[in-house]
């Protein structure tokens, strides 16, 4: 099965070059099945990218998939045309205003990991949609700074700054390989982190209502289930494309940031060589388990979603 999306969206083409099932809304409307309804919270400046990214890693599965786009109500995107906004976006506001349900939520990363959680200027809006997510939303799944964000509203469990940034691609292990999360994953893969804090195992470990699920001896933990709030917490990224850590080492460099070669992401740790892609199936594991998780216990019936 396909994931639906509209055909004028960047992603739609992309995907399908790709061999991604996509499927136009209209075609989408004639079929009599129910899709699981998921939806991204981009917080991301790039946002036709990391629409794109994620949209491959949940459109890989054999259920269809509408994808829905929401953004923050008041915070204006400046490195995204307004055009694009405008035609793909709806704001939080309309949506919790609509009476939305959705089987699934993916809330993204930001890169304001300097701030403290208070000084976000949407925070008063962000935490409103974390509290919403609990009778609004089935499963959730916070990515990097969105999944720190969510830790802390739920848990008040901090995120702490690095001396350096964690920057490059560092081996993981599954802590407990028999979560139906990670069914498939090998005992130990590579994911690309890129991120100036962390949260810290003692600190995780001290909350009986959260269980890390994937960890990096160098990185820390990596993946958290927050089972209590049907959600799932990751800090690294799966859904980075081949380049993406290369994107972000040049415009560094050409900026004349403070920035170290990304840890065994090169070959033999070469900027001038092509990075290879080690993390892509894994990555398509464990985002297709989560979908799988909800198409197994989401009810048919949308508006059953958040009852008791």
């Amino acid at each position: 099965m396909p994931i639906t999306l509209p055909e004028t969206l960047p992603a739609y083409d992309v995907l399908s070059r790709e061999g991604v099932m996509v499927m136009g809304r209209t075609r989408a409307s004639r079929q009599d099945i129910r899709p699981l309804r998921i939806g991204l919270l981009n917080l991301m400046p790039k946002k036709i990218q990391t629409e794109t990214q994620f949209a491959r890693l949940i459109g890989s599965t054999p259920l269809q998939i509408e994808l829905s786009l929401i953004r923050m109500t008041e915070h204006q995107s400046r490195h995204t045309a307004p055009e694009h906004m405008e035609t793909f976006y709806r704001t939080f506001a309309e949506v919790e205003a609509g009476g939305e349900k959705f089987d699934g939520l993916i809330i993204t990363g930001a890169p304001i990991e300097h701030l403290p959680f208070a000084e976000v200027t949407y925070w008063d809006e962000l935490r409103r949609v974390f509290d919403w997510t609990q009778s609004h939303v089935h499963a959730t799944f916070g990515v990097c700074w969105g999944g720190m964000a969510m830790a802390w509203h739920f848990h008040g469990l901090p995120k702490h700054m690095l001396p350096a940034k964690a920057f490059g691609c560092f081996r993981h292990r599954a802590v407990l390989p028999a979560s139906p999360y990670l069914r498939g994953l090998s005992d130990e893969f590579v994911i690309p982190v890129s991120r100036w804090t962390e949260v810290r195992k003692a600190e995780v470990d001290a909350l009986p209502a959260l269980r890390t699920l994937v960890a990096s001896d160098e990185v820390g933990p990596c993946l958290i289930e927050d089972a209590g709030h049907r959600a799932l917490y990751i800090f690294n990224h799966f859904e980075y494309d081949s380049d993406t850590l290369k994107q972000e080492y040049d415009r560094d460099v050409a900026a004349g940031a403070p920035i170290n070669v990304p840890v065994n992401y090169y070959p033999d740790d070469d900027p001038a060589r092509t990075p290879t892609n080690r993390w892509r199936s894994h990555g398509h594991l464990l985002y297709g388990n989560w979908i799988n998780e909800i198409y197994q216990t989401t009810p048919y019936d949308l508006a059953a979603i958040g009852r008791p």
